[in-house]
């Protein structure tokens, strides 16, 4: 018997199944995500929103008219684009952190919550709200 004729196992013989970006494939422990970058700080400006969450919820298609002048061929054309529809659901604000500089890396310095938070807004804060009255 010949072992160079012989065919290797079907693992190195075919290219894999699936991404490796979606790696564990298991449900998720939370059902709202995490933002996982942050612009850099510019000083200068006042205090504003750094990231907003949303979700996607799908795909469709668009079809638009290209306004291009130094493009005769694609100029005045129709094409289909593909577009990515997100879900973004009303965020209400119940409090703010301010960060101090350290020599590893930011730090929370206050939390500052909001007077008056409602029956809906506390609910996420419990894992099991009926349980925990």
């Amino acid at each position: 018997h010949d072992h160079a004729l012989v065919m290797s196992h079907r693992k190195y013989e075919h290219p894999r199944c699936g991404s490796l970006a979606f790696l564990p494939r298991k449900r998720a422990s939370t059902m709202r995500g995490r933002v996982k970058a942050f612009p850099p700080d510019v000083e200068s400006q006042k205090p504003h929103f750094t990231a907003f969450l949303g979700f996607k919820a799908g795909m469709s298609h668009v079809v638009r008219d290209i306004d291009r002048n130094d493009c005769r061929w694609l100029n005045g054309r129709e094409v289909c684009e593909p577009v990515t529809v997100l879900e973004t659901p009303p965020i209400v604000v119940v409090g703010l952190v301010g960060y101090i500089k350290t020599p590893i890396g930011l730090r929370a310095l206050k939390t500052v919550w909001a007077d008056y938070l409602s029956k809906e807004c506390r609910r996420r804060f419990y894992r099991h709200w009926a349980a925990a009255k």
